[in-house]
């Protein structure tokens, strides 16, 4: 069983989601089904179908988000330091082409959110910063060729 390493926030968002499936979503759907059930012949009821598929989803994600937080080597972050780069840092980059500068933290797989500044650990430019200090240059290959990324500070916050 493979170890899903998280962050402190990133497992408690976990966490807060499957109590809401549980405690909330889990009970609404059952209602809904009860209540479509009343409506007739199941087999012409797009109410029940619906309700029914929603029921699917939210099991399905109960035991996925389960199995997450069974596996999960949670890292704070915040107790780590170095200037190498691993999971949990906040890495300062500037593109070598275009100069534009960025700012990620290498996150767990679930965590993710280009928008948020959070790239997940098993991403390409993740994997090629992995290992690497402030000042190297790393080159990531992507869809349109080859980019290259000066690393400019290294942060654990």
């Amino acid at each position: 069983m493979d170890k899903v390493p998280m962050t402190v926030q990133g497992y408690r968002a976990l966490d807060e989601d499957l109590k809401r499936l549980k405690t909330i979503d889990r009970p609404a759907v059952t209602v809904a089904i009860g209540e479509a059930r009343l409506h007739g012949d199941l087999k012409e009821n797009a109410e029940y179908h619906s309700a029914k598929d929603r029921q699917g989803w939210i099991e399905g994600q109960i035991v996925q988000i389960g199995d997450m937080i069974a596996r999960a080597q949670v890292i704070d972050v915040t107790k780590l330091s170095g200037t190498r780069i691993k999971f949990g840092a906040t890495v300062s980059v500037i593109d070598q082409d275009s100069e534009d500068q960025a700012r990620y933290q290498i996150v767990g797989e679930h965590e993710a959110d280009v928008k948020e500044g959070r790239i997940s650990i098993t991403s390409p430019i993740a994997r090629a910063m992995i290992g690497k200090e402030s000042g190297d240059v790393v080159e990531v290959r992507i869809p349109g060729g080859l980019k290259a990324y000066e690393i400019t500070k290294v942060e654990w916050v």
